[in-house]
């Protein structure tokens, strides 16, 4: 390779890769065209290799052109590389680039779960006939959770109850408590008769889940404790609430039924608001179960500070979850946890 053809070659390859850099629309064309160009197999590559060939007097001529030409080259693809990387960050700003000129978007209307919407009109409810709320807490001593509600250790009611204990230092009678009961002697024990209060809450069971059990659920209790209350004002009181909570047509129903913690007790049935007691696939026979009840037991009376010879209450307990369950025609108690918009959003509006 003589003199003047060196020079030619790398005047072409220069005008040529200029032309590639210049053309290049991606950085994959970009890395295409710097192969080509300053790749190894490149032509200037080859004359540079050449050098070692041409006599003295030649070299340094042919040698500072190849110089010239590799610094052109490369000066050229960084300005490209820069130009197609702000050519990229100027379409990503553009995409994260907010319109202000667009029309607003709505966001969904939002509601109160349907689980706390029935809640608070069960308490509503018992409210509006005089009740005050009263809570008590969820981690709670074996003392009101079980025995001062006549459920001594040794009781076969305690079963299916004494089951979520909490590991504390110092204490083994603390328990999350398994029903909102844990209230009564409380209750007794703040407030001077006559006492009316409503308890919501959580309980907490080592329950399975399956369709109609949870480990943990709520629960609206509420306790009545006055001079010469009886099983005609608990009825009375039921009654009312049933109407106001499910048509002004229900009726109810007591049947006899044991909890240690009242004397006599009763399993509480309101008629079917489906059928309207005839009979149907949701109640069968006419009439649903939606709560347990009972004349206070004398001794939980005592163990709240209260003489039994002078005071008398009713007590009664539901659980939301079941309440809820028939008011929407909910089959399965997990399609109220599983936090499944599809689902919850047929509550967004309706009734409550």
């Amino acid at each position: 390779m003589d003199v003047a053809e060196a020079l030619r070659i790398l005047e072409q390859e220069r005008a040529r890769g200029l032309a590639l850099i210049e053309e290049a629309a991606s950085e994959a064309d970009l890395e295409a065209a710097e192969t080509a160009v300053l790749g190894r197999k490149a032509p200037v590559s080859e004359v540079q290799r050449a050098l070692g060939t041409l006599s003295p007097e030649d070299k340094p001529a042919v040698g500072r052109a190849v110089n010239e030409t590799f610094a052109a080259l490369r000066q050229a693809l960084a300005g490209r590389r820069q130009g197609l990387a702000a050519v990229a960050e100027e379409a990503m700003t553009r995409a994260d680039r907010i319109d202000v000129t667009l029309p607003g978007r709505r966001p969904p209307p939002g509601a109160l779960h349907p689980l706390t919407r029935t809640e608070r009109r069960i308490v509503d409810v018992f409210s509006s006939l005089g009740y005050r709320v009263m809570e008590a807490p969820e981690l709670d001593t074996d003392w009101y959770t079980f025995e001062a509600l006549n459920i001594p250790p040794d009781h076969p009611a305690r079963t299916m109850q004494d089951t979520v204990y909490v590991d504390v230092p110092g204490r083994e009678d603390l328990v999350m408590r398994t029903q909102t009961s844990n209230q009564q002697v409380r209750s007794m024990e703040t407030l001077d008769p006559p006492i009316y209060v409503v308890s919501p809450g959580r309980c907490f069971r080592r329950d399975t889940p399956d369709a109609t059990h949870s480990p943990v659920f709520h629960q609206v209790e509420i306790l009545a404790v006055d001079e010469g209350l009886s099983m005609a004002d608990m009825k009375g009181t039921l009654e009312a609430f049933a109407r106001a909570m499910f048509g002004p047509d229900q009726q109810v129903r007591l049947r006899p039924s044991y909890f240690p913690f009242v004397e006599p007790g009763a399993e509480v049935d309101v008629s079917c608001f489906v059928c309207g007691g005839s009979g149907c696939r949701v109640c069968g026979n006419g009439w649903i179960e939606i709560m347990g009840a009972g004349m206070v037991h004398p001794r939980v009376l005592e163990n709240g500070g209260l003489d039994p010879e002078r005071y008398t209450g009713f007590a009664a307990g539901m659980g939301v979850e079941r309440v809820a369950m028939l008011r929407h025609a909910v089959p399965d108690i997990r399609l109220f946890l599983e936090s499944d918009v599809r689902f919850l959003s047929q509550f967004v509006a309706g009734s409550t």
